[in-house]
């Protein structure tokens, strides 16, 4: 698989992008890559890296074999199943330091400034910073650590029911029960 697989599938180019691209491949090169639910990734963000592990390693969320734990860290652990061998990778790469002018540039982008000068200064050290990170050695990207973790449960199937307001579907577990009747999550919130 290639770089440009996990930007078309992503819609563009980034460095979380990148960083999920070499995650994929320590994943793989450690694990091997899901051919169904055998491997079990864990994503501590929700940020574009996600999409590429998707992508490279066959651990996804419909599947049920990529779950996300909202913890905001740059930090991913691939489990085999049912061994619970697993590996954790977690990113320790430090971009290098800017200089003055494109840290100005990116308090005005951050500010809401897209002018044309920001916006070239911006994708230029976007792709500075993925040239780094498609082209480091492993070692200098990530930390990474091999551990035996109890195995995630299997993905389940749970039956539907409707929701008695909007008429939507649910799977069962996460329908709400008040006064005899079901609800989705957003209905009931409204009823309470």
């Amino acid at each position: 698989m290639k770089f440009a697989d996990v930007v078309k599938f992503h819609g563009h180019a980034c460095p979380g992008l990148a960083f999920g691209f070499r995650v994929s491949e320590v994943a793989l090169r450690e694990t091997g890559r899901a051919r169904d639910e055998e491997l079990v990734g864990v994503v501590e963000n929700n940020s574009c890296a996600v999409d590429a592990i998707q992508v490279v390693t066959g651990c996804t969320f419909g599947k049920g074999n990529l779950i996300f734990k909202d913890y905001g860290k740059q930090v991913y652990t691939f489990i085999k199943r049912p061994t619970g061998e697993a590996v954790r990778i977690a990113v320790i790469w430090e971009a290098p330091a800017e200089d003055t002018q494109t840290t100005e540039m990116w308090k005005n982008f951050s500010r809401g400034d897209r002018s044309k000068e920001v916006m070239q200064a911006i994708k230029a050290r976007k792709a500075a910073k993925m040239k780094g990170i498609l082209a480091a050695d492993p070692k200098d990207l990530f930390d990474i650590r091999h551990l035996t973790i109890q195995v995630p449960e299997a993905a389940r199937v749970f039956a539907s029911v409707r929701c008695s307001v909007c008429n939507e579907k649910i799977m069962e577990p996460r329908a709400r029960i008040i006064e005899d009747k079901i609800y989705c999550i957003p209905c009931a919130s409204e009823t309470v």
